[in-house]
């Protein structure tokens, strides 16, 4: 796999911080990566975003190599951080009614991994 979407799931932090240091990993060994909050994990945008959260200069590295694919505009909605995933200038991704779609990533020939 040359591409790899990771799709984190996952809205506990430890768990989100492995997918972060996977997509740097796997960026630093020449693979194309995005990264798609889905889920419980949207949850984690406003804290990633706070310069006092221990893993935002993380999620900084991450964003700064532009790995951040989006964020899923319907679980952003119905979990009620939808206002701070717009302030954060994340992509929403709504292309499979409301959701991300991994066909679309498959479409475009990343492998997926959900995480």
């Amino acid at each position: 796999m040359e591409k790899v979407a990771l799709f984190a799931f996952n809205g506990e932090m430890m768990c989100f911080v492995h997918a972060l240091l996977n997509a740097l990993d796997m960026h630093g060994n020449g693979k194309e990566v995005a990264l798609v909050f889905e889920g419980a994990s949207v949850r984690l945008v406003p804290e990633l975003e706070r310069e006092d959260n221990p893993f935002h200069e993380l999620y900084g590295k991450a964003r700064s190599a532009g790995l951040v694919a989006g964020v899923c505009r319907a679980c952003s909605s119905k979990l009620g951080v939808l206002h701070d995933v717009e302030r954060s200038g994340l992509p929403l991704l709504d292309d499979m009614q409301g959701h991300p779609s991994m066909l679309s990533f498959m479409d475009r020939g990343y492998g997926v991994i959900t995480v």
